[in-house]
């Protein structure tokens, strides 16, 4: 695990250097493929050594956590056109990587819990650094209070458990069983916040509303799992007292999640109706959680990985739309199909994956939660009947009026200024078939009057 580990380290300074945007992608690309190529032992821990593990759950957020920081590189090409601080974004997205990769390989709670928190700085300077409008200092607020007042408890309860057993070894912590309600709520309410759970759910939509596509990308793609993967390790000790009191949380997610599946309908911004899509999605991983069987587990851990990749591929192509028409409104964007007709391809491949169609993994995912739900309580049914309708209810309103309908007249500005450019390239060629000199001066002229 060290090998990559270094490898990340030094490229940091590729970022610094001249016309390294690209190779800095590619080398993630590649430290991606060779990762693929590790020796995967799906049955218990591997590449083990006093500090570094990795075990089927770390593999696949590690893997999704590479994928997604090169993407984030190659949807915010603008930056490098721009040229707006685009050494400091790589060198930004390299050291969010690297605390993400320590989070998900690391074997002792407290190294756990300080790179956890460690991730928060480079998602903060993405947001205030490179967002949108000025209210992304109050978002960046709203995610820094909201995390930070989770956290304190689980900082108290990983040193008590080191005091009480003298280990925080996470491959040791499998041995006992901790059945103390206080140690309980302090140890899964950083990660509850982190997912998040409907009532700490705020900071992100904000959030995304008013991040790049970058931190759009690393919110949704991997920092909610963040959350999954801190439930996942710490049940496996607080088994007991989990057991008497998980309903409470499995009725808070499955409620919660039925309530912001409607308040999607309620939504105007595309960026803030994914969000809120995430949240829905999200309420299904903590019920599959605390469930406390296997196909909740499975189910959760898929889910996670596949609203990994879904969710961040549609704040992506928002972004597109968003940097076309200079705004995000279903209004604005309607009737896209006569303009983008290819990217309404795309719209529809991840939004039917959102919303479970049977090709893709969320479907593996959902059944799994579903069947682990259903078994722990048959009225479960009921509300997660509705959030499955609903889930198609509000990827097929996005879908419908994104793509079909009337367009914004406005639109028109788009297509004349596109077809404009089409113009002054053609005269200024046949300009050039007759002389060289003239017809260049003509394109010059004409592309400083434009």
């Amino acid at each position: 695990m060290m090998k990559f580990l270094f490898m990340m380290i030094f490229m940091i300074p590729l970022c610094f250097m001249k016309n390294m945007f690209w190779l800095v992608q590619m080398m993630l690309f590649f430290m991606m493929f060779l990762f693929m190529n590790l020796n995967l032992n799906i049955m218990c821990f591997f590449n083990m050594s006093y500090m570094f593990y990795c075990d089927i759950i770390s593999f696949g957020l590690i893997l999704l956590s590479i994928w997604i920081c090169s993407l984030m590189i190659m949807a915010s090409e603008s930056l490098f056109k721009l040229n707006f601080y685009f050494n400091f974004f790589l060198f930004n997205v390299i050291f969010l990587l690297i605390m993400l990769y320590l989070t998900f390989s690391v074997l002792n709670l407290l190294l756990f819990y300080f790179f956890f928190e460690a991730s928060l700085i480079p998602t903060l300077l993405l947001i205030i650094g490179w967002g949108y409008q000025p209210e992304r200092i109050q978002a960046g607020m709203y995610l820094l209070f909201y995390i930070l007042f989770g956290s304190l408890p689980l900082l108290m309860g990983i040193i008590y458990i080191f005091n009480d057993l003298n280990t925080m070894t996470i491959y040791f912590l499998k041995f006992f069983n901790m059945n103390m309600y206080l140690l309980y709520i302090s140890m899964i309410f950083a990660f509850l916040v982190k997912m998040p759970m409907y009532f700490v759910h705020l900071w992100l939509p904000k959030a995304h509303v008013e991040a790049p596509i970058s931190g759009s990308m690393i919110l949704a793609g991997i920092m909610l799992k963040l959350g999954g993967y801190g439930l996942l390790r710490v049940m496996i000790f607080l088994q007991e007292v989990n057991l008497k009191l998980n309903y409470i949380w499995i009725i808070i997610s499955l409620v919660g999640g039925l309530f912001i599946s409607m308040k999607c309908f309620c939504q105007v911004d595309m960026k803030s109706l994914i969000a809120y899509s995430s949240v829905a999605h999200m309420s299904m991983v903590i019920g599959g959680i605390m469930v406390m069987n296997y196909w909740g587990f499975i189910g959760s851990y898929i889910l996670m990985i596949s609203h990994g990749l879904c969710s961040s591929g549609m704040f992506c192509l928002a972004n597109i739309n968003y940097e076309r028409l200079h705004s995000r409104s279903l209004y604005i964007n309607s009737g896209m199909m006569n303009f983008m007709p290819s990217m309404s391809l795309w719209w529809f491949l991840l939004l039917s994956s959102n919303m479970a169609a049977p090709p893709s993994l969320n479907l593996l995912g959902e059944i799994s939660l579903i069947n682990s739900l259903v078994s722990w309580s048959n009225i479960s049914m009921i509300l997660l009947m509705m959030i499955s309708f609903f889930s198609a209810g509000y990827s097929l309103y996005l879908y419908s009026y994104i793509q079909h309908g009337k367009y914004f007249q406005g639109l028109y500005s788009f297509y004349v200024w596109f077809i404009s450019w089409v113009f002054i390239i053609i005269f200024a060629l046949i300009s050039f078939k007759y002389d060289n000199f003239k017809g260049w001066f003509y394109f010059y002229l004409i592309l400083n009057k434009k």
